[in-house]
């Protein structure tokens, strides 16, 4: 028995629609199944399964009572510790999905750019933006982070 990857991860969406279509749209996901669950006070919910046809998102309406990690933030400006920190998406071109991202009313965090992490160096492009629901979302051009045969974490 092993952990065979992420199924998914779940968002509460302050606006449902918008925050399906900005997936839909922008990042390519598609909708996979939609169901409500009154007794769980969830009016609507949705799986989008992603490009990789492996992962998914399931986007909750705002009202639903669900098990969550952390506390929600009080305003845009507060983070919400004790939550997931950002998504990491591998993109093919991260400048053209981060214009894509604005243009579909993403907000800019960190501009489109190459670094340098670690020793041995690894080299990123990658970019971030706030969804328009607010999730930080990380755009990552393709790159092998495994260097365990190199790395030695003691």
């Amino acid at each position: 028995m092993s952990v065979k990857g992420i199924a998914h991860i779940a968002i509460q969406a302050k606006a449902y629609k918008a925050t399906i279509s900005f997936y839909i749209n922008v990042l390519g996901f598609k909708l996979g199944h939609h169901w409500s669950l009154p007794a769980f006070q969830i009016k609507e919910a949705s799986m989008l399964i992603s490009p990789d046809q492996r992962t998914c998102i399931e986007i909750f309406d705002n009202d639903a009572v669900i098990a969550a990690q952390g506390k929600k933030a009080l305003s845009e400006e507060e983070v919400a510790h004790g939550a997931l920190l950002h998504l990491a998406f591998y993109v093919d071109n991260v400048d053209e999905i981060y214009q894509k991202a604005l243009a579909h009313g993403a907000k800019a965090f960190i501009e489109p750019a190459s670094l340098s992490l670690g020793e041995p160096p690894l080299q990123i492009r990658n970019a971030i933006i706030h969804s328009p629901n607010g999730e930080v979302i990380e755009f990552l051009e393709e790159v092998d982070f495994d260097m365990s045969s190199t790395t030695n974490v003691n």
